[in-house]
């Protein structure tokens, strides 16, 4: 494998240049990717509420669908990156191969069961006869470009675990422009394409998604030579896939846990009004906003974890983990005050409707004073499945949405109405950052202890 020139050292390299080197690209390439999302919401939101609350109740299956790319990526970069920092290149050429093929199968499983579920699922969630129609327009076309929301996740987790976070933010940048660039053209028929509203913006998304897919694989296959076609044997295939799915599936499992229970809170939230949809729809897009910088954090741990802990480099991986939670605090809070001065003015730009104007606000005046605490239960998860543990963090993931925050959720929308479902989050978010922190130090410190007496026999 030749090296690329965008890599980093993650084992020798300054801790905190280690990590903030990998973590500005990553928050470049998700903010591209999530101003496409802000940009769908804008957009969609000119067609009218009733489009914007159909569109807001297909963010827990898109999250869903999402869960499950990250899932196989994470499983990919855990395993990828402890064989980079272990210097196996044979292995990362027999994993990176063998993990497209399992991203290729998985998103062809999303076609099939996606299309055939649609009205069901989308009942459950509480759609009604009047958003039911526009739901069915919108995700056919989603369902269709499944394939290609799984492939470019496991690409960038590949290129990510070798150290080069520059490449994969360069891909979500372009894809994002792209997809900003066709939304008004195809939502409302621009220079003389026809008028496509909701399919429109679904079109756009599968569009930016193959180009993304593409690129993703060329960097892989012909700069890195990462593919190695003849390693696919039946035999070496499901080693590959059980070591992937080892942390994948955990991963998987928590990740997809954070949109059922979506799932969950956004029913809970239809029973004051599909406007209240809306509004924590257009809450939700600039939440994940807000937190950009958090999961990019999140997701840099785990290739400088990952490489630290395959070259036995452990001292270096505690003192990473130490920096990101500091780090999380500051920014935590920092957001958490921005966000309560200038919620009403920016929640105002997407959306006029007094009812879904006002549940937004409820949501962004409360829950980001959690964020500190979000932010260091996602960097310990991150840890966790870096060095290949992923039932600490599964059981992370899911003490935060199964153990409180359903549960809460459900109790204090009775005695709080809309305002307890929000109460509900910000006291999961809490909880899931003090139960990260302290698991993970007691962890590693014990496996610290551990290997100073092996060292010394």
């Amino acid at each position: 494998m030749k090296p690329g020139q965008e890599k980093l050292n993650l084992t020798e390299d300054p801790v905190a240049r280690s990590i903030f080197s990998l973590m500005w690209p990553m928050m470049v390439g998700m903010l591209a990717m999530m101003s496409y999302n802000i940009a769908d919401v804008y957009f969609i939101g000119q067609l009218g509420t009733m489009e914007l609350a159909a569109v807001s109740f297909t963010f827990p299956v898109n999250f869903m669908v999402g869960a499950m790319a990250l899932g196989l990526g994470t499983g990919t970069s855990s395993v990828a990156s402890r064989l980079f920092g272990a210097g196996e290149n044979d292995e990362i050429q027999r994993i990176t191969t063998h993990s497209l093929l399992l991203a290729i199968a998985t998103g062809l499983l999303i076609v099939l069961v996606g299309l055939s579920t649609i009205e069901p699922v989308f009942r459950l969630l509480g759609a009604d006869d009047t958003t039911l129609p526009m739901i069915k327009r919108y995700m056919r076309i989603y369902y269709l470009g499944g394939v290609f929301t799984v492939v470019p996740m496991i690409g960038s987790s590949v290129l990510r675990a070798s150290g080069d976070a520059k490449t994969p933010a360069k891909i979500m940048m372009i894809s994002a422009i792209f997809n900003i660039v066709l939304d008004p053209i195809l939502i409302f028929g621009l220079f003389g394409m026809p008028r496509l509203e909701l399919e429109g913006a679904a079109i756009a998304t599968v569009l930016a998604n193959v180009g993304t897919a593409t690129a993703a694989f060329s960097f892989i296959y012909f700069r890195d030579h990462l593919i190695r076609f003849r390693t696919a044997q039946f035999r070496l295939i499901i080693d590959s896939w059980s070591r992937i799915l080892h942390v994948g599936i955990p991963s998987m499992t928590s990740s997809m846990i954070a949109p059922l229970t979506t799932a969950f809170i956004t029913w809970q939230v239809a029973q004051f009004g599909q406007e209240a949809v809306a509004g924590f729809g257009v809450a939700s897009r600039l939440e994940g906003l807000s937190l950009l910088t958090a999961m990019a954090l999140s997701a840099a741990i785990t290739p400088f974890v990952g490489q630290n802990f395959g070259a036995g480099n452990y001292e270096r991986v505690l003192e990473g983990m130490k920096f990101v939670y500091r780090f999380s605090l500051i920014y935590g809070f920092s957001v958490a005050t921005f966000l309560f001065i200038a919620a009403r003015l920016i929640i105002g730009l997407f959306t006029d409707d007094p009812g879904a104007n006002a549940a937004a606000n409820m949501h962004l005046h409360l829950v980001p004073w959690s964020y500190a605490f979000l932010c260091i239960s996602m960097t310990s998860v991150s840890g966790f499945n870096a060095i290949g543990k992923p039932m600490p963090a599964m059981l992370i993931s899911m003490s935060r949405t199964i153990g409180i925050y359903l549960p809460l959720a459900f109790i204090l929308a009775r005695l709080f109405d809309l305002f307890g479902v929000f109460m509900a989050a910000f006291s999961a978010n809490i909880i899931a950052g003090l139960l990260g922190y302290i698991w993970f130090r007691s962890f590693f410190g014990s496996f610290l202890a551990q290997e100073r007496a092996v060292q010394k026999l």
